[in-house]
């Protein structure tokens, strides 16, 4: 299908674009346009208006790199695609979790043009990152009319489609914080190898004192209306050695925790099965790349 007329924008600062934004209610942002355009094609999506952030790319690099900011951790710009997290040598090397997620997401082509920030406002439960970022502790930056404002990733997502985000902003960037975490890590199950959506996903991080968990934090992709913490299944873990009888245990609480429903891609028993099976591995995995 062909897409429908649209006016088109190309501001040169984050300022200008949240001002189109307020000034078309029916405006929408273009990064990557993985999701908007076929949307758009398909006629889900019916925007008047198109605000393209290319210039306040060229203008910003930060809006596309990967970097560590001393005192504050690894901030991810607003416009890294798929694959800039993939090869990024920073989070390769403090936080491969993330690389490894980012893999997972789609194929190759969309993985090059997607970006974190679409990944996020989209608000599909089944999205790849929110998981993992969550339990690393993400925060986001949201930049509009009345300066900006962090907020913790976890308390972005209000349903399918649905944010916190106040009309007039941009997501600009993704911190993950300086933190105690030792190992983490993200599983994911779908319905191909490779380019397919998360039936389940599951995400783990660690903190260990010897071979006991000190701290964990735990999060679930596509087993709700939102990407989710498991704060039972991380309440039960807290100082605990993640024996089989242990995690058995979390396994079963996690498969009550999750909220899934049925659909094409699977039932809600499977999925409460696999979120059981999948937080299992995730902690284990955790705790391996722990002792890396």
């Amino acid at each position: 299908m062909y897409l429908p007329d649209f006016d088109y924008y190309a501001p040169d600062s984050v300022e200008e674009a949240s001002r189109l934004l307020l000034e078309y209610e029916d405006a929408m942002l273009l990064a990557g346009g993985t999701d908007v355009l076929p949307k758009m094609k398909d006629g889900v999506l019916e925007p008047k208006v198109l605000i393209s952030l290319k210039n306040i790319v060229l203008h910003d690099p930060s809006m596309t790199a990967v970097r560590y900011v001393q005192g504050q951790g690894v901030v991810i710009g607003g416009a890294v695609t798929h694959n800039g997290l993939v090869f990024s040598e920073v989070l390769q090397e403090r936080y491969p979790s993330v690389s490894n997620a980012a893999q997972t997401i789609a194929a190759n082509q969309v993985r090059h043009a997607g970006t974190v920030a679409g990944n996020i406002i989209n608000a599909v439960p089944s999205a790849d990152l929110p998981p993992i970022l969550m339990a690393l502790g993400a925060v986001v930056t949201f930049v509009g009319a009345n300066g900006s404002r962090k907020v913790n990733l976890a308390d972005v997502f209000l349903g399918p489609g649905k944010t916190t985000i106040a009309r007039g902003e941009v997501l600009t960037e993704v911190c993950i914080p300086d933190q105690a975490m030792t190992g983490s890590t993200y599983f994911k199950y779908a319905l191909r190898k490779a380019g397919a959506l998360a039936t389940v996903g599951v995400a783990a991080a660690v903190q260990l004192d010897g071979t006991v968990i000190k701290d964990i934090r735990v999060a679930f992709g596509a087993v709700a209306p939102v990407p989710m913490r498991a704060p039972k299944v991380e309440a039960f873990m807290m100082g605990k050695e993640a024996t089989d009888e242990v995690l058995e245990a979390a396994a079963a609480i996690a498969h009550d925790e999750c909220r899934p429903i049925t659909d094409f891609r699977a039932s809600e028993a499977y999925r409460r099965d696999l979120v059981g099976i999948f937080t299992k591995r995730s902690i284990r995995k955790a705790i391996e790349n722990g002792h890396c």
